[in-house]
């Protein structure tokens, strides 16, 4: 039996309209929002560690490694945030839900952070 997809909603970024596409190509937007939390970051950083966990074996992590108690609720939500963002993607064999992580999306953050860490190409000032 092959896994489903879970969270395999619209791309927000499809929702948004004006110039801010064309400024924040990649979903940086999105990608900032996830990772301005730092539980959010903690359950990254502890699917690096270890590809491929349960809600379960997350929280457990969280207070035995980090210290943090966070219920099942609120870290179902930090990964439904990260999903949303494509860091995290779901799936989900019987009756076990996995999670794993999604480095693709930090390549948009690292162009703009690349970008904006250059010099700026010099201007004509006007008269």
């Amino acid at each position: 039996m092959a896994p489903t997809v879970l969270h395999d909603r619209a791309d927000p970024r499809e929702q948004l309209i004006g110039n801010r596409e064309v400024a924040y190509r990649g979903g940086v937007d999105e990608v900032f929002r996830a990772l301005a939390d730092p539980t959010r970051r903690l359950l990254l950083e502890e699917l690096r560690r270890r590809d491929g966990q349960t809600l379960f074996e997350l929280c457990t992590r969280l207070i035995s490694v980090h210290g943090v108690a966070v219920t099942r609720q609120a870290v179902s939500k930090h990964l439904g945030v990260l999903a949303d963002a494509g860091l995290v993607h779901v799936t989900r064999a019987g009756r076990t839900t996995v999670h794993r992580l999604d480095p693709g999306p930090f390549a948009g953050v690292a162009g703009w952070l690349d970008a904006m860490s250059a010099p700026a190409a010099p201007t004509e000032e006007s008269p």
